[in-house]
């Protein structure tokens, strides 16, 4: 896979923001088939950084109402990317 199909999307928020100002940790959405190298390997070469190490987990889909029916959304995937000290990701609001 391209890096850019395995890395969605940036999840900004304010825990992630603390995590990337504290840690120099950026929290990502990607692709739930990726592993873990493979994460590494993109967030590499997308944003030219060097990883210490990669966190992942399966958020799960939520029941929803929509109108009447119930409908539940799609899990997916968060990866937690912990980077070397004095190196940033462009595009993250800290």
């Amino acid at each position: 896979m391209d890096a850019y199909q395995i890395i969605r999307r940036p999840i900004i928020t304010e825990k992630s923001n603390k995590l990337a100002r504290l840690y120099n940790q950026y929290t990502l959405e990607v692709d739930r088939r990726a592993s873990k190298i493979q994460i590494q390997q993109a967030v590499e070469e997308a944003f030219d950084v060097n990883v210490v190490g990669v966190n992942t987990y399966i958020v799960p889909g939520k029941r929803r109402r929509w109108g009447r029916r119930i409908i539940h959304t799609p899990a997916w995937k968060k990866a937690v990317v912990t980077l070397y000290p004095g190196q940033t990701i462009e595009g993250f609001e800290v």
